[in-house]
């Protein structure tokens, strides 16, 4: 059992009721996997849905008036987010780096934004430097993922069925009030709730308690948002990585690319302008070894030096094969044979387009 500092989410007597493995993640103890194993997670989660508990994310309101303040520290355009809509964003810092990346949703007089576990105190002291009004609140967070989980929803919340991608509401149940959004971390359609820490137990076991869902951990979690080719804050991307080395230029939206004015905007507008000197690409090693996080990428199979390095690698069972991330040289073309070192052995991958599993979001 994990040691009395760890932080526990609302959901803990219930991931040990349903029998899962807990292990140390970002300071919390969290489910890795349930029974089901990670395998068959999964695969549930593409082909149903899967309840995961994401209550150890950060959780951040600020007045709408701060709007100007958040430009000031990320590159994407906050002033023109519609109302009720959500949008990816990331902190970046003076050399372009990125310090995490989150969520912004626009609720009319605030803004509510996630932010990832592991980075959870160091943004907030970041915002509370340099926007004011920031307030942090302690509410449970889950993510309903896969094809049938807006039906599931819809159930126990008429009406969120018409949420499209990136929508946000808010529901009433049972006497709380439930913050929605249709987005999630594993390229499946879904949805992501915000709920008083009094409720959430009673509202997991609610969806539950439908036949289509099943309870997945961190496990699943991981393998699903890497064949999505979703980014890892600390592994995919961190603060000496930029957003066009990362490949996520597409969130830097015209505006900001036109005006600046967020830290590092001399390096990566620059990047965008002329390309970065490598990226962010897809690997699909050949055979059935998974390349993992670290393995050294080298151009030839013998000699030489390494290219790049893997930051994710793993199996994805729905592709049935390895896949993995990695940083390679920008010119390096899709369909090109590298080799990754593993075990003192260099084995050849294919460069791949991402994601490697389709995405399937409600447009």
């Amino acid at each position: 059992m994990a040691g009395d500092s760890l932080k526990r989410t609302p959901l803990y007597d219930l991931h040990l009721e349903l029998g899962a493995k807990m292990v140390p993640f970002a300071g919390w103890e969290m489910p890795v996997q349930y029974p089901m194993g990670v395998l068959k997670e999964h695969l549930h989660t593409r082909a149903a849905a899967g309840l995961f508990d994401v209550s150890h994310m950060g959780q951040v309101i600020l007045p709408a008036a701060g709007i100007p303040a958040l430009e000031a520290l990320v590159p994407v355009d906050v002033a023109g987010l519609g109302l009720n809509r959500q949008r990816y964003a990331m902190f970046t810092n003076a050399a372009g780096g990125i310090l995490d990346d989150l969520m912004i949703a626009n609720k009319g007089s605030h803004l509510f934004l996630v932010v990832n576990a592991a980075c959870a105190e160091a943004d907030i002291a970041h915002l509370q430097a340099h926007v004011p009004g920031v307030e942090v609140l302690r509410r449970g967070l889950l993510a309903l993922q896969g094809p049938q989980a807006a039906a599931v929803l819809e159930r126990l919340l008429p009406g969120a069925a018409a949420l499209r991608f990136m929508d946000v509401a808010e529901f009433g149940w049972e006497g709380a009030v439930l913050w929605v959004s249709r987005s999630g971390y594993t390229g499946e359609d879904g949805y992501e709730i915000s709920l008083p820490e009094e409720a959430a137990g009673a509202f997991a076991r609610a969806l539950l308690a439908a036949p289509e869902v099943a309870p997945i951990g961190l496990g699943a979690r991981d393998s699903l948002r890497l064949e999505a080719g979703l980014c890892l804050y600390g592994h995919d991307i961190d603060t000496t990585t930029t957003p066009v080395e990362a490949d996520l230029t597409w969130a830097i939206q015209k505006r900001r690319r036109t005006e600046g004015g967020f830290p590092g905007a001399e390096t990566i507008l620059a990047e965008i302008a002329r390309g970065p000197a490598r990226r962010r690409i897809g690997l699909r090693p050949e055979g059935r070894a998974p390349m993992r996080e670290g393995t050294e990428i080298y151009a030839a199979a013998e000699g030489g030096t390494p290219i790049g390095r893997v930051t994710s690698g793993g199996f994805g069972p729905s592709i049935n094969a390895p896949m993995a991330m990695a940083y390679l040289p920008a010119d390096c073309p899709l369909g090109a044979t590298v080799y990754g070192e593993v075990r003192g052995k260099r084995l050849p991958a294919t460069v791949a387009a991402m994601p490697f599993h389709p995405h399937s979001y409600k447009r």
